[in-house]
């Protein structure tokens, strides 16, 4: 089954883009969700969490996010530590998931997979993409985040260049949904062409 990796950096468009892929019965695997699952109560990750930070992390027995943000902002180590044990979990899952599935191809979402390192864990890697002062309006009008918090977000993740530098295919959001939806129908039949060939070269690169 071919492995399509899509990410891109905040307010680009992502979820928006895997719901339209999912719309079309394509098995959509999403590493933030899973990151949630495995931080459930009862779950060794959790376990551990509290025995780093703490039952102060907990709030009525759930993680509380919020404050595990706080801490690993200010704590850069702490930070190190929870991505240590998280992302091998969440790729070991993904792979476990993947690999109960029967079709065409799969759709992970990934929002890190470059800054983890990853890259050869999917056989494609899909962008979407936007300037980011559009990223930075999206994000402000979604969350309401301050400039500094923005600024904070934007520079923890792997630049655009760089994602575009390395991306097999791209998905530019730019203009509304009708557009991204015709970009997503023409990526669709492409990987279901794709997954019945031999394994894809540069030469296969796609941008739209």
């Amino acid at each position: 089954m071919l492995k399509i990796g899509l990410t891109g950096g905040i307010g680009c468009g992502k979820t928006t883009v895997s719901d339209m892929f999912a719309a079309k019965g394509v098995p959509v695997l999403d590493a933030d969700q899973i990151a949630h699952e495995l931080v459930e109560p009862g779950r060794p990750a959790l376990e551990a969490i509290v025995r780093r930070f703490g039952p102060g992390i907990l709030k009525f027995g759930r993680l509380d996010r919020a404050r595990l943000r706080q801490l690993v902002f200010v704590e850069p180590e702490a930070k190190q530590w929870l991505e240590s044990l998280l992302h091998p979990l969440v790729y070991a899952e993904l792979k476990r998931r993947a690999e109960r599935l029967s079709a065409a191809y799969c759709l992970m979402v990934i929002p890190l997979l470059l800054e983890t390192g990853r890259r050869d864990f999917v056989d494609r890697l899909l962008v979407v993409d936007c300037p980011v002062d559009l990223q930075r309006q999206r994000v402000s009008a979604r969350d309401g985040s301050d400039e500094a918090e923005i600024d904070r977000i934007l520079a923890a993740q792997i630049d655009r260049n760089t994602r575009l530098a390395v991306a097999d295919d791209v998905i530019e959001n730019t203009v509304d949904l009708e557009n991204l939806a015709d970009q997503v129908n023409h990526l669709h039949s492409f990987y279901l062409a794709l997954s019945q060939e031999q394994p894809p070269t540069d030469s296969d690169k796609v941008n739209h």
